[in-house]
C-alpha cells in the first residue's frame, strides 16, 4: 500500500489557528496512488468520522487526490449514501450524482462562515471537501467552532434567537444566486410546492414569474452525538448586510427590498441589523482556523460542531463538495406573525 496509516488515526496535528490535519505517509508511484486513494479512504472513513466528530473538522495531507475521477470515488468510498443538494443558494455543477463544485461566488469575495443548508429540515451532518487545484493565494476553507461561538456571543442575544429562530426569506430570479428551478431541481411549479408545503416553506409566485418564499429555523441546535449546544444557522452570511454595499444597492434599487435574493431576519419578522451581522462575523472571524488548500487534500468537516467560510483568492480554484448524513428536525411551529411572504 503506498498510504502508510499512521499508527493511530486519533493522532493528528494540532496548532492554534489551524484545523486538525492527519499527515499521511505516501509512495512515491502515481500510478498506485491514483488506484489506492478510494481504497484507503473507504478503508478508513469510520476512523476519518470519528476524527470529524472529536475536532469538528480534519484535514487530511498526502492522499494526492490528481483527478476528478478519483476524488468523487474517494467521496463515494467515504460516505456511500451521498446527499442531493437541494435549496442551494448559488449555482454548483455535478461531477457525479452527490458530488458538486464549489457554490459559484465571486472569488473576490469572501463566504463567510455558515452551516451548510442550516436553513432546511434535513441539512447534512457531515461536508467533504476535496481539492484537485489550490489558488495562488487565499481560497481556504476555514472552520470555526459551533460550540465555541455560541459560548462567546452575548447572552441576551442567543436568547432572543432561541426564543424566537430566525427567518430566512428568498426572491429566486434569473439574475443572482440559484433560480428556483436548480434550487428545487424540476421546473414543475406543484412540484416545487409540494416540496415547500413538505418542508415548512411559505412560498408565492411573483407577477414576473420568480418565486418568494421563506422558512423560520432554529437559530441554535444539540448536536447528535456529543450532546453539545452549537450556534447553527446562516443567519450572518445570509443577511442583507453581508452584502456588498454596492451590490446591494443595486439589488434594492432594481428588484426592491422585499426583492433581494436572499434576507434574513429576527424569527418575529423583526430586522436584523448590521451591528448584529458585525457582531456576528466578528465573533466568528475570532475563532477562525484555517490552513491554505494544497493541490491533493481532503477535508472533512462535521457540519453541526463546525461552521465553514471561503476565503477570497486568486488564480484557479478546483474544491469538489458532497453532503452526507442528513439530519432530521422538526418544523418550527407556524406563526401569524411571519405568515405573509
Amino acid at each position: 500500500m503506498p498510504y502508510a496509516t499512521p499508527s493511530s488515526l486519533l493522532e493528528v496535528d494540532l496548532h492554534p489557528g489551524k484545523p486538525p490535519i492527519l499527515h499521511l505517509d505516501t509512495d512515491t508511484d502515481t500510478d498506485t496512488d491514483t488506484a489506492d486513494a478510494p481504497a484507503w479512504a473507504a478503508e478508513h472513513r469510520q476512523a476519518l468520522r470519528t476524527l470529524a466528530t472529536e475536532h469538528g473538522a480534519v484535514l487530511v495531507r498526502g492522499l494526492r487526490l490528481r483527478d476528478a475521477d478519483q476524488a468523487c470515488a474517494v467521496l463515494h468510498g467515504l460516505a456511500p449514501a451521498l446527499m442531493t443538494d437541494r435549496e442551494a443558494f448559488a449555482p454548483r455543477r455535478t461531477y457525479t450524482p452527490g458530488v458538486y463544485s464549489s457554490s459559484a461566488w465571486p472569488p473576490n469575495q469572501p463566504m463567510c462562515m455558515h452551516h451548510e443548508l442550516s436553513y432546511t429540515l434535513r441539512p447534512p451532518g457531515l461536508m467533504l471537501f476535496a481539492c484537485l487545484t489550490a489558488p495562488a493565494t487565499g481560497g481556504a476553507t476555514a472552520v470555526a467552532d459551533a460550540s465555541t461561538v455560541l459560548d462567546a456571543l452575548p447572552t441576551e442575544l442567543v436568547r432572543r434567537f432561541e426564543q424566537e429562530g430566525w427567518l430566512l426569506t428568498r426572491t429566486y430570479n434569473d439574475e443572482i444566486g440559484a433560480p428556483y428551478t436548480e434550487a428545487f431541481g424540476t421546473d414543475d411549479r406543484a412540484a416545487v410546492e409540494d416540496y415547500c408545503r413538505t418542508n415548512a416553506i411559505e412560498f408565492a409566485w411573483q407577477p414576473d414569474g420568480g418565486l418568494r418564499t421563506r422558512q423560520r429555523r432554529p437559530a441554535v441546535t444539540t448536536h447528535p452525538v456529543t450532546g453539545r449546544r452549537c450556534w447553527f444557522n446562516q443567519i450572518a452570511f445570509l443577511n442583507e448586510w453581508t452584502i456588498e454595499p454596492e451590490i446591494r444597492e443595486y439589488l434594492i434599487d432594481v428588484h426592491g427590498a422585499e426583492g433581494l435574493p436572499f434576507n434574513t431576519r429576527f424569527g418575529g419578522g423583526d430586522p436584523i441589523g448590521p451591528d448584529i451581522v458585525r457582531l456576528l462575523n466578528d465573533t466568528y472571524t475570532a475563532h477562525t482556523a484555517h490552513e491554505p488548500w494544497q493541490a491533493g487534500d481532503l477535508m472533512l468537516v462535521d457540519n453541526v460542531r463546525t461552521a465553514h467560510s471561503r476565503e477570497a483568492f486568486q488564480g484557479p480554484r478546483e474544491v469538489l463538495v458532497a453532503m452526507a448524513e442528513p439530519l432530521r428536525r422538526a418544523a418550527w411551529p407556524p406563526t401569524g406573525e411571519v405568515s405573509d411572504v
